[in-house]
């Protein structure tokens, strides 16, 4: 499996990387292994090894249209 296809598109792969970062700068434990000390390129390579999955929730248009007004 790519990155490409675990995601939406690679604005979701940031917000999923993010998210991973920030659970990992507050204290979560690495769950892959990697070279790097930073928060950021640990995300990255837990996702791209699979260990760490993200889910891409819809609104749907109607909701998305009643939450604005």
């Amino acid at each position: 499996m790519t990155i490409e296809n675990a995601f939406h598109n690679k604005y979701s792969l940031v917000k999923g990387v993010a998210r991973r970062a920030r659970q990992l700068q507050g204290g979560a434990p690495a769950l892959g292994t990697s070279k790097s000390m930073k928060a950021c390129r640990i995300a990255q390579d837990e996702i791209r090894s699979g260990v760490v999955t993200y889910v891409v929730q819809h609104i749907p248009a109607k909701v998305a249209t009643e939450v604005e007004l």
